[in-house]
């Protein structure tokens, strides 16, 4: 617990991530396994449909980000994240019905509604002086849940989809019921300025912030494009058994949560932009090298690689982020960042079905490695500069 106030979290950030380890461990366990398990082998959909699901579900919960931080400037944080996540739930309840694929698009739709407002009621706690060290916890908690949540149903959807369901349904309850006891004190006022005024404050952030928008959207492209053909390139391509594929899942996971607040420290203090390259670099490697359908000990030893180079990548990309937000507009201000991030979010997904079903699960592996190391090159050859004009 000392430990925790040694990061400056107050007290009511607390219950806010526990609320988000449930979110992210259900989020995780439905979009990496669920979707693609149960919409492929049980329900009989292709990969275009399973990852215009998952567009979806990324589609509301980027597309709302916006709004909802500009409401959580203004209102209640309470009620934002307890009604969010109440449409979240019956989204969750739709599942059920998702053997028109219609149906089961809408239902992916509705279970990102909740996903964005305590997210952003995190991240706007946290203070300018740590920004990579209290990222790094978020993260930290974030990793965990999205880590455990598709090895846990990954080893329990083979045994019984429909107990995989209903447990996930009861995670999703259990986080809108907790919602209800989020405190609605802040930790400081807020300045209340036209919606008008703030867009245009921050538009002006955007344009200064102009060499950071082609990683904004490529990293989340390359990432979510595998998402939908996850399960089936590990236990196909790689021929994984279920419980090496959830091996290879929790041990990634905890190399990246185990690196997170070393690498935010590290970056705190050497700076951020050769975290960034070396980190994304790493990344591409490792990631095509998966793709040659390496041996069972060399998957798990890419895994690793994998874990520690984005745990080095997303503490200071966050902090770097953090810095072109106003310190009156926290809730807006990462709205808008992750609405530009969200647009490689909902390209990914629907691009990775597509191009499993035109050429293979492989060739989607391959695509995004090459973008991740593209954007290694960019940062290399363009420098990289705070909000304030300082090189990073």
């Amino acid at each position: 617990m000392k430990s925790i106030r040694n990061l400056g979290i107050g007290r009511e950030i607390w219950l806010l991530s526990f609320v988000l380890f449930l979110v992210e461990f259900a989020r995780g366990a439905t979009l990496v396994s669920f979707v693609p398990i149960y919409g492929k082998e049980i329900l009989i959909i292709n990969a275009t449909m399973i990852g215009a699901a998952i567009t979806a579900h990324y589609l509301t919960d980027t597309g709302l980000k916006i709004v909802i931080g500009y409401l959580l400037d203004r209102f209640s944080i309470r009620f934002i994240v307890h009604s969010g996540l109440l449409i979240s739930l019956i989204g969750m309840f739709m599942f059920q019905y998702g053997s028109r694929p219609g149906l089961f698009i809408l239902a992916s739709a509705l279970y990102g509604v909740g996903m964005s407002p305590i997210w952003i009621v995190c991240l706007s706690k946290v203070s300018p002086e740590r920004r990579a060290t209290q990222m790094g916890y978020l993260y930290t908690i974030w990793l965990i849940g999205m880590g455990l949540g598709p090895v846990v149903c990954n080893l329990l959807i083979d045994a019984s989809p429909k107990l995989t369901y209903w447990i996930l349904v009861l995670l999703t309850l259990g986080a809108w019921f907790l919602s209800m006891f989020i405190s609605n004190e802040r930790q400081s006022s807020i300045d209340t300025i036209p919606l008008r005024t703030q867009l245009r404050m921050l538009g002006e952030r955007l344009r200064m912030m102009r060499p950071l928008l082609p990683g904004m959207i490529l990293q989340t492209t390359g990432a979510s494009m595998i998402v939908p053909i996850l399960p089936s390139f590990a236990q196909g391509s790689l021929a994984l058994t279920s419980g090496q594929y959830s091996l290879l899942l929790l041990l990634g996971g905890a190399c990246a949560v185990v690196g997170l607040i070393p690498m935010g420290k590290l970056a705190d203090q050497f700076g951020r932009k050769w975290f960034l390259v070396i980190g994304f670099a790493i990344f591409a490697f490792a990631l095509y090298s998966l793709s040659m359908l390496p041996s069972l000990r060399l998957t798990f030893i890419w895994a690793i690689v994998l874990g520690l180079s984005y745990s080095a990548v997303l503490p200071a990309w966050n902090a770097l982020l953090a810095s072109y937000i106003p310190p009156s507009q926290k809730g807006l201000g990462w709205g808008l960042f992750s609405t530009v991030e969200g647009i490689g979010v909902m390209i990914g997904p629907v691009l990775g079905g597509f191009l499993s079903d035109m050429y293979n699960e492989q060739t989607v592996v391959m695509i995004s490695a090459v973008l991740f190391g593209l954007i290694a090159l960019f940062y290399i050859l363009y420098p990289i500069r705070s909000s304030k004009g300082e090189a990073l």
